[in-house]
């Protein structure tokens, strides 16, 4: 063999030696993405105070198992039901597939496991009839989709189990504070925002928008962390202050 074919061979050997560690870098990419953990950017001010509008979030899979809902991209297979499933915990924020489009994905808490009776009476949460606590917390500040604010009641709510969080509430009997009790059936899960008057939840019908009860399939997995946070009211200012709007103490803290 010549010298130059010897050249093109080696060339040859080397372009399939990095094609083949750069197929290794995006399947173990892929893997760890499917199987561990996935960031989800939050558009809404439903989970607020807990989540705000421009959060980044990091989601851990493995707590609840595993199914077609948990793969990195949406693929239409048939349902099989969860792999090394495990119910959450009351309390737990959870990011899952919307029954109504299963190419998005939303976040809420779960506050109604299978078998529990849930009803809202008078803007209060009851499971099984014991009632979550309300401790009023002074003046909050919510923030809608277009960067605007308006001051709204603040209270950190405890659930039966002990679990306590922060929730926001606008009035006192909105249209979603009084709700017939319902029974969470197996393979279910009743699911509620933080920001109790402004969250299509498990109190509104997938039909009507909201989420209606959740299947415990469509889990993609635990909200335990934000990773980042940007103002998305800094985009109507002068590009040159949008660095400002990074909100820096929010960077890597926890999901409670």
């Amino acid at each position: 063999m010549s010298i130059e074919n010897q050249s093109v061979a080696a060339k040859r050997q080397g372009w399939c030696a990095q094609l083949v560690q750069l197929a290794a870098i995006v399947l173990i990419v892929f893997v760890a993405k499917g199987a561990l953990a996935e960031p989800f950017y939050v558009p809404s001010g439903s989970m607020e105070p807990t989540l705000q509008i421009g959060d980044a979030l990091l989601a851990s899979k493995y707590p609840y198992g595993y199914s077609t809902a948990s793969l990195p991209m949406q693929i239409n297979l048939p349902e099989t039901g969860r792999v090394f499933g495990e119910t959450p915990k009351l309390g737990d924020v959870v990011v899952f597939r919307w029954p109504g489009d299963r190419s998005q994905a939303w976040v809420k808490r779960v506050v109604g496991l299978p078998g529990d009776r849930i009803q809202m009476r008078q803007g209060q949460l009851f499971i099984n009839d014991h009632a979550a606590s309300l401790k009023p917390d002074g003046i909050g500040e919510a923030e809608d989709d277009n960067g605007g604010r308006e001051p709204v009641y603040r209270y950190i709510e405890t659930l039966p189990n002990g679990v306590s969080h922060e929730i926001f509430k606008f009035r006192d009997n909105g249209r979603l504070d009084n709700t017939p009790e319902v029974t969470v059936p197996p393979g279910h899960l009743f699911v509620m925002g933080d920001n109790r008057d402004n969250s299509a939840d498990s109190r509104v019908s997938v039909r009507d928008g909201g989420v209606g009860l959740l299947p415990i399939d469509n889990l993609i997995g635990r909200a335990d962390a934000v990773v980042g946070s940007w103002d998305l009211g800094m985009r109507n200012q002068p590009v040159w202050t949008w660095l400002s709007g990074f909100r820096v103490a929010r960077f890597f803290t926890a999901v409670h």
